[in-house]
């Protein structure tokens, strides 16, 4: 499906996934602009149990989780079945574009802790911030029709001068 022929509408909304997807606020601005989330990438546990409960709960799995002790709710929302079908990854070393949901925008802010003007400014050779290269990997494994036409990354001051801007 080419849709760089189609216009951005809130009849035609852009489909996109949402990488180091945190509680979701990519989404949250997205879907109040008329856009689909197809998908989301997140690793830490206590924000994919935000996620999935401000975001894609049925009320009924809503009103069933809240009879739960909390201790047994923190764990029952990580299964599968409170995603209701949406893709979702946990690591994102460990997905392969083939698994990726047909998507145009990608959406992420990757860890930032290493390009920060508050942080250690190791950059891309930090331990976190260097996961920002499994996006550019995931779109070198897509076949060029495939790529998403869109891509919104939510910049940190001092990512553009990470390394004497090198890292950019």
């Amino acid at each position: 499906m080419n849709h760089r022929n189609e216009s951005i509408s809130s009849e035609n909304p852009i489909k996109f996934i949402d990488f180091f997807a945190g509680i979701g606020g990519f989404r949250k601005g997205m879907e109040l602009a008329g856009h689909k989330c197809v998908g989301f990438c997140e690793f830490d546990k206590f924000a994919v149990a935000s996620y999935t409960s401000m975001h894609l709960l049925t009320e009924e799995q809503r009103e069933y989780l809240n009879t739960l002790p909390i201790k047994k709710r923190q764990k029952e929302i990580l299964k599968d079945e409170y995603r209701n079908g949406e893709w979702y990854a946990s690591d994102i070393r460990e997905v392969h574009s083939k698994q990726l949901p047909e998507s145009d925008c990608w959406c992420f802010g990757a860890p930032c802790q290493d390009f920060s003007v508050a942080g250690k400014r190791a950059g891309m050779d930090g331990d976190r911030s260097s996961l920002i290269r499994e996006i550019f990997r995931l779109l070198e494994e897509q076949k060029e029709e495939d790529r998403p036409e869109w891509l919104i990354y939510e910049n940190v001051k001092g990512m553009l001068s990470s390394n004497k801007g090198l890292d950019y």
